[in-house]
């Protein structure tokens, strides 16, 4: 017994020293190396402070709608909804959700939806939505804010986020920085 029982303590008392010593001062060394030490990508705008890579929810017609969540947004606890594509449930809240944004965006067919503005990310947290579901929403808002849609275009590709390195992941639009830019757009007409 002692044969197997001393290597065990020693392999345990081992992963414990690298995972959780070792491997948490190298992840804590690359957050400090990262902008705002990895606090997170903080924008200040009209004296409050808002977190740019946590998603949020913007719901209101008059600015773009963010990407779904599973956790409602809650920073605390990052998850999907782990339904697949069968489950009858999950079936139910995606068609909710297309079928609110069909009343919110008269004039759109239900196969100009893009999938992201229905669908939960895997943390439920994504603050990003693809160019795509920003585009489908400028009549929308255009109406609402009574903006030009050339202006909210303009305003699209001016905070389009392209790829790590130009390799990594599709274009993008952080929801947040886009309706902040939207209200200074609002606000300068």
């Amino acid at each position: 017994m002692k044969k197997y029982l001393l290597p065990a303590i020693k392999l345990t008392l081992l992963s414990i020293i690298l995972l959780s010593g070792i491997y948490t001062l190298i992840s804590l060394g690359i957050a400090q190396a990262m902008p705002d030490n990895g606090k997170g990508q903080k924008i200040t705008q009209n004296n409050k402070i808002y977190y740019a890579n946590i998603g949020q929810s913007f719901t209101n017609d008059q600015y773009f709608w963010s990407r779904p969540s599973a956790v409602a947004y809650n920073a605390a606890g990052s998850s999907g909804s782990n339904k697949g594509p069968t489950n009858p449930e999950y079936l139910q809240t995606v068609q909710a959700r297309i079928d609110t944004f069909l009343v919110h965006n008269p004039g759109i067919e239900k196969s100009q939806i893009p999938v992201d503005l229905v669908t939960a990310s895997g943390s439920g947290l994504d603050p990003d939505i693809s160019i795509e579901a920003a585009t489908v929403q400028i009549k929308r808002i255009s109406k609402i804010r009574n903006i030009p849609e050339k202006e909210i275009k303009q305003l699209i590709d001016r905070n389009i986020e392209k790829p790590l390195l130009g390799l990594f992941g599709p274009d993008k639009i952080n929801v947040l920085k886009l309706n902040l830019a939207l209200d200074i757009l609002d606000q300068s007409l």
